[in-house]
């Protein structure tokens, strides 16, 4: 399915502050299911330049508003970005990120009312230098009910738990 290029049509989103953190994009109009919202916007830069302009940040520090599209390319919205940079991450989103012949588009995955706040699943990628508390690093705020309490995937699994065998009396 042809889907329209997110530039043709001005969204009907606007960028207010949010309940979930900082600022978030919201709805002005509603937004049905599949619709193609806004593409996410910024400098286009290598992996190497995107760890170079953010390595001076704090360890507990993880606001950034890079996207990354591919082994060789991250986009960088905090130069150039438009709206989306803004969006906020959700465990249970309304929103999905998708790339495109290297561009990344956030599409609707359900009907957004006017006024909810517009989320996609961050869904940053675990590596195996991640430091022990990289989980409260990119600690969720979604507040959902299947929270899975990070913005990292995948998530690890939950520690399993003690089991006492029951004993009869």
């Amino acid at each position: 399915m042809s889907r329209p290029d997110a530039r043709e049509e001005a969204p009907p989103i606007e960028v207010l502050e949010s309940p979930l953190h900082g600022l978030g994009v919201f709805a002005t109009a509603r937004i049905a299911r599949g619709r193609r919202i806004v593409e996410y916007r910024g400098e286009r830069i290598s992996h190497a330049e995107a760890d170079r302009r953010y390595d001076h940040k704090e360890p507990g520090d993880n606001h950034t508003f890079l996207f990354t599209v591919d082994a060789h390319t991250v986009i960088d919205a905090g130069v150039d970005g438009n709206e989306a940079r803004f969006m906020n991450h959700s465990c249970e989103p309304n929103c999905e990120s998708v790339i495109e012949a290297g561009r990344v588009f956030i599409d609707a995955i359900r009907t957004i009312e006017p006024g909810e706040e517009l989320t996609y699943d961050y869904q940053i990628q675990r590596a195996a230098d991640d430091p022990p508390d990289v989980d409260q690093v990119f600690a969720c705020r979604c507040g959902r009910e299947r929270c899975r309490g990070t913005m990292l995937w995948p998530p690890r699994p939950p520690p399993p738990r003690s089991r006492e065998r029951a004993r009869g009396r």
